[in-house]
């Protein structure tokens, strides 16, 4: 057994050097690599596993041991002290003899001889008595012996057994290091899964910019893919960190006749506007060095185009002025040019932009958790909630300000490398999949089950854009049929519930199997895992369309 673990040792090592060479891009080595490390790995619990199942005999042994061992030493502590006092009864009794056979025999001859036959008989008991105890203490001195020939014999077994436990221990902690860092090698490599998450759900901020956002009738719900049934994840909102003020949702409550102050009290609650801010003379901009922060900076900042409503840009100026104060900390370090702090062009933009910047010189939020904002957020919002005109999910989404603004992302479905419609689609011209690809991420929810994505293959079966070696459909609905239910062949029809907090809650199946109900984080991840091209759901708060 031992030779077998170096020999799997030996293995580990020579999967870890070659692991370490692989490419993270390169999907097909790195899956080749898994499936080794994942054989070895296996093979280790294998022969672990007996190993194991001998130290827990060995250490049921020596509990015996042990135990016989106390009632060994117990016994023989006591036949000591019985070989001790059938010593002192033997002297005692054999001094009697003597003194009475060389002392008191003669006088009772001379002197009485008419006992004799009482003194014989007292002289028979005396030596009889002799030969008993002689005989018990003959008796417990070899009984003491055989305990002390146990104890001695008890005592080798122990530490044998002792010894050979402590070896199988160690050898078991061996395997098992090695495990654990084969598991870390394996989970190492998938990590190309979490960047594929990532990559899908493009989590960075975005915000309108200096034009409205193009729409892209491919994307929109009305769109005919062409088959049936035709099935889409569809987004309300998308790239947004859902924190602060709304674009698209601003101008939908200006538009409805919210003034400045209206819109950025609900959308910066805990925040209160002070109208003569001691704002900063100088910010320094990367790429563009110092300049005035109100004549200058603020002025080239293309965060909403001039055609949104003038409290729309209002309210737009203030929370760009404060989220420049509280980035660059009162000026004292520089902000960037793009979308990941605020868009700045070198020009002054003008117009009704240049307007609202001047109506509202020296406006700045204080206190509140945060001075951000994007494009839209799909009718919610982390720090004021429901984004409707009832306060609540109760009039969503019919009277959701972002859908009564127009924004172009308000509920779209995404197929496209980034949020341009330029970028990046892998050969697909919609977010619409058929049934079988429908399907197919089910049972690729059914293979992940609870404990992790299962091989490190569930990802895109479009290996043009994303490479590796994935699950093909045939694959992965041969390990769904290994599940209780079996895999999943056809979806008849899908449903969709949200719960308050701006999230979806559960999505729903009819299929072959029944129902198939996945909650909506679970959902969204396994779709956007195993979704062909760059399909995907980009915010927590979606819905399934079905054509």
């Amino acid at each position: 057994m031992r030779r077998f673990l170096f020999f799997l040792l030996a293995i580990f090592i020579s999967l870890l050097f070659f692991a370490s060479s692989a490419n993270a891009d390169e999907l097909e080595d790195i899956q080749k690599q898994i499936n080794d490390l994942q054989k070895a790995l296996d093979d280790s619990k294998k022969a672990v596993t007996p190993l194991e199942g001998q130290v827990k005999s060995l250490e049921e042994q020596l509990a015996s041991i042990n135990a016989r061992l106390f009632a060994v030493q117990k016994d023989l502590k006591k036949s000591e002290e019985d070989l001790a006092y059938q010593k002192e009864t033997l002297a005692q009794t054999v001094r009697s003899f003597y003194i009475g056979s060389f002392v008191d025999i003669p006088f009772l001859t001379l002197f009485a001889s008419g006992d004799a036959t009482h003194t014989l008989r007292l002289l028979t008991l005396q030596a009889e008595t002799s030969r008993q105890d002689r005989q018990i203490i003959s008796n417990i001195s070899e009984k003491i012996a055989k305990l002390a020939d146990d104890k001695k014999r008890l005592a080798s077994a122990q530490a044998q057994t002792s010894k050979q436990s402590q070896f199988l221990k160690g050898e078991i902690a061996s395997a098992k290091a090695f495990q654990s860092e084969l598991e870390g090698k394996i989970s190492t490599l998938t990590a190309r899964q979490e960047e594929i998450l990532a990559a899908k759900n493009q989590t960075f901020t975005t915000s309108v910019g200096d034009v409205p956002l193009a729409d892209d009738p491919n994307a929109s719900p009305s769109f005919n893919p062409g088959f049936s049934p035709a099935f889409s994840g569809f987004s309300f909102g998308a790239y947004t960190h859902r924190n602060g003020m709304s674009q698209y949702g601003a101008k939908g409550r200006a538009d409805g006749g919210q003034k400045a102050e209206e819109i950025l009290s609900h959308y910066y609650s805990g925040s209160t506007l002070n109208k003569n801010f001691s704002v900063p003379s100088n910010i320094t901009v990367e790429g563009y060095g110092s300049m005035s922060f109100e004549d200058t900076y603020m002025k080239r900042i293309y965060e909403m185009p001039n055609s949104f409503p003038k409290e729309a840009l209002k309210a737009q100026a203030v929370a760009a002025r404060t989220y420049a104060i509280r980035y660059t900390e009162g000026g004292a370090k520089p902000i960037c040019t793009s979308q990941s702090c605020q868009v700045y062009q070198n020009s002054d933009k003008g117009g009704a932009w240049e307007e609202a910047v001047a109506e509202t010189r020296g406006w700045v939020l204080e206190g509140g958790s945060n001075a951000q904002y994007s494009s839209t957020t799909g009718g919610y919002l982390n720090n004021s909630g429901w984004d409707t005109k009832c306060g609540s999910k109760d009039c969503w989404t019919p009277e959701a300000y972002e859908k009564l603004a127009s924004s172009p992302w308000f509920y779209k479905g995404w197929y496209t490398q980034s949020y341009s419609n330029g970028s990046a689609k892998c050969g697909r011209n919609s977010p619409w999949l058929n049934q079988e690809e429908m399907a197919d991420i089910l049972n690729a929810w059914l293979v992940q089950g609870k404990d992790g994505v299962e091989g490190g293959r569930i990802t895109p079966v479009t290996t043009s854009c994303w490479g590796g070696s994935p699950y093909s459909i045939s694959e992965l609905a041969d390990l769904a049929n290994s599940k209780a239910g079996g895999a999943v062949t056809s979806v008849s029809s899908v449903s969709v519930s949200y719960n308050n907090d701006g999230k979806t809650a559960n999505v729903s199946f009819s299929t072959n199997r029944g129902s198939v109900s996945v909650s909506g984080s679970d959902f969204k991840t396994i779709f956007n895992l195993r979704a062909p091209g760059y399909i995907s759901i980009r915010s927590p708060l979606f819905n399934i369309e079905q054509k």
